[in-house]
């Protein structure tokens, strides 16, 4: 009997259309043959759509209360321990097996997504509640990599109310450096900043996005990314790819909006022996940040060969540019095959963890 998968997309994060992208190239990966597929839609403004097909995807780009008032707005509710999709306007429940969750950024990768789910007792691809809250707040992230003495660049926390002074980081972390917001994703509100006015004016921006901003050292090297699949306990990880950015830093545009805004070499041209490095620390900081399922383990590789982590991608995108299914697809295993495995992987973590007592 096929598994009922609940595709899960758009959400009230500023990655809203690179959502999109993702869900429509999984939806078309996805094995008919082995899933029944069931299409969820989060708006921009929160609400919860069901819809019949993948027409959704060719209608939208973005998904708007204003322009959904036809489509049927559905909850998700947990009834003697299955959970059921539940129509507002005929009260039709229809059971699901597992989430596959492609919302980016807030509200979809931070945890609070994952914590709907685990409430709901439904199985979910991907990371749990805490390893994707912490993927997703660089300054934990962090915090987590300096702790296991995991290579990564210097950084100075900043929050909206503490009025940050220009002089005071470059201090600490050098000239130029980079902003970004603790806590968003796809280089959105991201800076390269160069002077104290470009300070000035950049860090408003950044601050639209999350109450606290991070300051983070520049570091000039090649940009290498490597995937890793698997629970916790047993990782692997796939060949490393490189993005050569044809933009001064790898912004949004360069990833969604430019098509040659950046030239992607899988495998990267690296050797063996690096590549092997490279691996290995992938697997050391997707175990350190407690991941299960699926991330994207982004690096700097300096020209003298040192190896830093620049961060951890716990939700990758699936788009059609995307590096972590391409990565996988160079290291042997085909897209379709790819998201068959997350979804095992996430039936294989649901049913160990209802092996735990929940009762004393």
């Amino acid at each position: 009997m096929k598994k009922k998968i609940a595709l899960v997309f758009g959400g009230k994060s500023a990655e809203h259309e690179v959502s999109m992208a993702s869900a429509l190239n999984i939806y078309k990966a996805l094995d008919k043959t082995l899933f029944e597929v069931v299409l969820l839609g989060v708006s921009k403004e929160g609400s919860w759509y069901y819809f019949n097909d993948a027409e959704v995807f060719k209608k939208n780009k973005s998904l708007k209360d204003s322009e959904l008032s036809s489509q049927q707005v559905v909850s998700l509710l947990s009834y003697h321990e299955k959970t059921f999709i539940l129509i507002l306007n005929t009260q039709e429940k229809i059971a699901i097996d597992c989430a596959f969750p492609i919302i980016h950024g807030t509200l979809g990768e931070d945890g609070t997504l994952q914590g709907y789910f685990k409430m709901l007792n439904l199985p979910f691809v991907g990371c749990g509640v805490l390893s994707s809250a912490i993927g997703m707040d660089k300054d934990y992230m962090k915090r987590l990599m300096n702790e296991a003495k995991i290579l990564n660049s210097s950084y100075v926390l900043l929050n909206k109310n503490d009025n940050p002074i220009y002089s005071d980081i470059i201090k600490k972390i050098g000239s130029p450096f980079f902003i970004k917001p603790a806590n968003a994703g796809s280089s959105v509100g991201v800076h390269k900043i160069k002077s104290e006015l470009d300070f000035q004016q950049k860090i408003k921006d950044s601050f639209l996005y999350d109450h606290k901003v991070i300051a983070e050292e520049f570091i000039e090297g090649r940009e290498i990314e490597c995937a890793v699949i698997g629970l916790n306990y047993h990782p692997k990880a796939s060949l490393p790819g490189e993005l050569i950015i044809k933009y001064e830093f790898y912004s949004y545009e360069a990833k969604y909006i430019d098509a040659l805004g950046a030239e992607i070499v899988i495998p990267a041209k690296v050797s063996e022996e690096k590549t092997k490095e490279i691996q290995a620390l992938a697997i050391k900081t997707y175990k350190t940040l407690g991941c299960d399922g699926l991330a994207r383990v982004d690096f700097f590789l300096k020209k003298e060969g040192t190896l830093y982590v620049n961060e951890i991608n716990t939700l990758p995108g699936f788009t059609q540019i995307s590096m972590y299914p391409k990565m996988w697809q160079a290291s042997g295993i085909a897209y379709k095959d790819l998201i068959t495995s997350l979804i095992n992987l996430a039936l294989e973590k649901h049913a160990a963890d209802n092996q735990l007592k929940q009762s004393f």
